[in-house]
């Protein structure tokens, strides 16, 4: 089912003699090797070689090393450096800080610093609120990981976890222009971090919890939400529950059904199933089976498997690990089914073998249509908390950000291929962000 992805994308600088069409050699084995090129430049040209810079997307690490492997089993052709194209983008990490102020001079320096900045200083002294109206404080947010459950991949600690965090950052800025910096704790102790986190609040407009492993991530979530006068977001539950549900309209207008009647099944009850659940009872849906790796999850009264369940379920949402579910799963689901296989990087089930029965399947994947995705609710969200001053979030305000998101699709572009906006698309941020504080009022 996987595709090659630009994830995985390597360019080869390989050389040979022009007698041997050293081109056409490299994009036979190259295509041979189950690859596509993306781009290929002549850099060098002389009488007796050719060196050809060429790029090309691979399945994982493994296929990368089978389409060098093709390459140098040509006699003609010789591997000079092969070069991770991801790796290259992340070296010396991929945010930094600039001044927004020009400091050219010692009357810049006298204001900037000191002694201009102890005015400053003194005024928020005597009112602390002014910190939000002269500092970074007006629009900076903290992305706090303790490095617990990092993407898909586990408990890798907090400087493996530096990675996801800086482009969590990079995100934030592209798309709301909001000033995030990754912050990274050497502890997976609940009351460190939330201690840790209450003490660095004073910097920051806002708090955005990331990839803090469940049940902890819940009570650091609640216990910050208690102490701090800022708002505090847990995006692996509440970014994830906002797109499902805003998914989730627009594909049931497209099937015409209605969401307090539908039977859903969901696979998955950690940080994200439980918050997707929470958020689609109080949107109004009211028949829900919830399964993890050991069965139905409390307080359900069905006995049966997640096979079971699915006889007759409009919907199946997934949260959980690849193929949990079966061709004949999907086809006993009731017409014009709904199939959301968000588990990443690979699905519960297969999408294309789902689409054989579902009228409108998504996954978490970018190359796949109807990518659920996250960066469609949390530069938004905070946009709209920064810019309101709004110190707490409620459950209001996530459903409100999940209409937002599916009013950006208009009935004249909905489709069972486009049920939900693209990240690019301009609009989401700024209908998000009015959301919010419209609900805040």
């Amino acid at each position: 089912m996987a595709s090659n992805s630009p994830g995985y994308a390597i360019t080869i600088r390989v050389d040979g003699p022009p007698s041997a069409q050293p081109v056409a050699e490299i994009t036979a084995a190259i295509t041979s090797a189950g690859a596509s090129i993306t781009a290929l430049d002549v850099v060098e040209s002389q009488i007796d070689r050719v060196v050809v810079d060429v790029s090309c997307d691979a399945l994982d690490s493994d296929h990368a090393e089978r389409i060098t492997d093709a390459i140098s089993a040509n006699p003609n052709l010789t591997v000079r450096k092969v070069s991770d194209r991801t790796f290259l983008l992340h070296l010396g990490g991929k945010i930094e800080i600039h001044s927004k102020v020009p400091l050219k001079t010692r009357d810049d320096l006298s204001r900037a610093y000191t002694p201009g900045v102890a005015r400053i200083s003194q005024a928020i002294a005597k009112d602390p609120e002014d910190a939000r109206r002269l500092t970074i404080k007006r629009n900076t947010v903290a992305v706090v990981t303790d490095g617990s459950a990092v993407l898909g991949l586990g408990n890798l600690g907090p400087a493996a976890a530096l990675p996801v965090m800086e482009g969590k950052a990079a995100l934030f800025k592209r798309f709301a222009d909001v000033d995030a910096w990754p912050v990274c704790l050497d502890t997976q102790d609940v009351d460190e971090i939330v201690r840790t986190v209450q003490i660095i609040a004073p910097v920051y407009g806002g708090i955005n919890l990331e990839d803090i492993s469940a049940p902890r991530c819940f009570e650091i979530e609640r216990r910050l939400r208690e102490l701090l006068d800022i708002p505090v977001f847990h995006d692996d539950q509440h970014g994830t529950a906002i797109v499902v549900l805003a998914a989730l309209q627009n594909s049931l207008k497209f099937v015409k059904k209605d969401l307090s009647k539908v039977k859903i099944v969901m696979s998955g009850a950690g940080a994200a199933g439980t918050a997707v659940a929470n958020l689609l009872k109080v949107s109004g849906a009211k028949d829900i089976y919830t399964f993890d790796k050991d069965g139905p999850v409390s307080p359900t009264s069905f006995k049966g498997t997640i096979s079971d369940a699915l006889k007759g379920a409009d919907v199946f949402i997934g949260v959980s690990a690849p193929n949990v579910l079966t061709e004949s799963d999907i086809a006993s689901m009731e017409q014009s089914s709904i199939v959301f296989a968000l588990a990443n990087p690979d699905p519960e089930i297969d999408p294309v073998i789902a689409r054989k029965y579902a009228a409108v399947v998504a996954t978490g994947r970018s190359d796949q249509p109807n990518q659920i995705n996250n960066v469609l609710a949390f530069p938004g969200i905070f946009r709209g908390l920064l810019d309101g001053h709004i110190h707490k979030i409620t459950d209001h305000m996530l459903v409100a950000a999940a209409n937002a998101i599916a009013s950006c699709v208009s009935s004249e572009q909905l489709n069972a291929n486009f049920i939900i906006p693209s990240v690019f698309d301009p609009h989401v941020v700024t209908k998000v962000a009015e959301a919010v504080r419209s609900a805040a009022k």
